[in-house]
């Protein structure tokens, strides 16, 4: 499962069952779970853990040292979960010093080509990248967020739950769960409708999101009058909680 030319330093751990293409190269203090494939001439350095049944596509960067002038050589780390993909020369880098240390990637998101993800960001599960988005530093993905092509996060950034960021957009300040976003400098486009049907969510809930949608974006209400009304209709829809979370853990504001 191992082809001859891959060079593989002895201090990495492979699972069983990994299989690795010609030429790929995987440096010391990288751990591979079982299940993983890995293409021809990925490089993958550590420190670097990653789960099972990932797929690493030709010429993707993954664990490489984090793009910051703040970075001296330190041991920082890069952690993956299990059933990612990871296409066609995708970025993943590790964390820096001071601001976590750790990269953390979970379970079943896509990364398409040319993706990056910088150093200190937490991408949680389902999320779908396609190709050239990019993440700066610290930006926090959470579960099912989908990011077109080309588009852009700003550092420190959180992008929530089930939200959908347009192609080519780029994002300045935090994005609510179940929120569509567009533009070059993004702009709040409604609630992510089609995206909410198509996990589930019934035509009661996503009524009631939207009137949810409408208190912090369409009525002229202040951040803390907003919160007021939405915590009301958390009994109603406990998701609700979600975007009440968002708004009252934000520190850079959120895409209006």
């Amino acid at each position: 499962m191992i082809h001859p030319t891959a060079i593989i330093d002895p201090n990495a751990r492979i699972a069983e069952g990994v299989a690795i293409g010609p030429y790929a190269v995987i440096g010391p203090d990288v751990e591979i779970g079982a299940g993983s494939w890995i293409a021809p001439h990925a490089v993958i350095k550590g420190p670097t853990r990653i789960g099972r049944n990932n797929k690493i596509f030709q010429f993707a960067s993954i664990g490489e040292d984090p793009q910051d002038k703040k970075y001296k050589g330190e041991k920082t780390v890069l952690e993956i979960g299990d059933n990612n993909i990871f296409r066609e020369s995708c970025t993943i880098n590790r964390g820096v010093v001071g601001a976590g240390g750790i990269t953390r990637i979970g379970s079943d998101n896509l990364f398409m080509a040319c993706v990056h993800v910088a150093h200190d960001c937490i991408i949680a599960n389902h999320a779908i990248f396609a190709n050239h988005a990019s993440l700066a530093g610290h930006v926090i993905v959470e579960d099912y967020a989908i990011l077109s092509g080309f588009s852009g996060v700003h550092q420190f950034c959180t992008i929530g739950k089930h939200s959908f960021i347009g192609g080519g957009t780029m994002v300045t300040k935090d994005v609510l769960p179940f929120v569509l976003v567009d533009g070059h400098v993004a702009k709040a486009c409604g609630l992510n409708s089609e995206g909410l049907k198509r996990h589930g969510f019934s035509s009661e809930k996503i009524n009631i999101l939207k009137r949810a949608y409408k208190i912090i974006y369409r009525n002229g209400l202040t951040v803390p009058q907003a919160l007021e009304q939405l915590t009301e209709l958390v009994a109603e829809c406990p998701e609700v909680a979600l975007m009440i979370e968002v708004l009252q853990r934000s520190t850079r504001g959120i895409v209006r």
